[in-house]
């Protein structure tokens, strides 16, 4: 025969609400990046968010105009250490940076000469991974990102300006450059 007493009561309130908490937290974080997601597929989304080994790619087209999709790599750097990296990962998975309007299912490909870097997040060997492509646009209405082998591309939206600045600063820091012309 068991008695009941007021702190078992205490503890399974306790052990309730901590799992309520966690459904809470699990809901939210879903709730944050769900489109990203739905965008990238989930084999992406978990490289750009993990992958051990991370390069920014600055990209030229190999035609001198058209649509051809053949881009050159002019520019190599291993960014796997760079500062604000961390931050550049979260910020591409999370819905809010992003302006999900129109532009999100685009099937109308832009001219090779639009796309400006691309940043690559590899396994360690820097053989499997995803390449995203970004037109970094003159202003944050017009920069956009494609996932290379994935329909459609998404406007940056809020990140636009910041990504734009941080491309720029890291790429004249130099990070470890390394030899050029892998075609994305």
């Amino acid at each position: 025969m068991s008695r009941s007493s007021p702190g078992s009561f205490l503890v399974l309130g306790l052990v309730g609400l901590g799992v309520a908490a966690a459904a809470i937290g699990i809901w939210f974080q879903w709730q944050q990046t769900r489109r990203c997601l739905n965008f990238y597929g989930v084999e992406t989304a978990g490289q750009i968010s993990r992958a051990p080994r991370v390069e920014l790619w600055r990209l030229k087209p190999r035609a001198a105009s058209g649509h051809t999709g053949r881009l050159a790599a002019v520019q190599r750097l291993d960014i796997t250490t760079a500062k604000g990296l961390v931050h550049l990962r979260r910020g591409l998975v999370e819905d809010a940076n992003f302006d999900w309007g129109e532009s999100a299912g685009s099937q109308q490909p832009l001219p090779d000469s639009a796309w400006d870097v691309a940043f690559v997040f590899a396994d360690a060997a820097g053989e499997k991974g995803s390449l995203l492509a970004i037109d970094l646009g003159s202003e944050s209405e017009s920069a956009q990102l494609t996932v290379l082998g994935r329909p459609g591309r998404v406007v940056l939206g809020k990140m636009a300006k910041g990504l734009r600045d941080w491309v720029k600063s890291t790429t004249h820091d130099g990070g470890r450059q390394q030899e050029s012309s892998p075609t994305p």
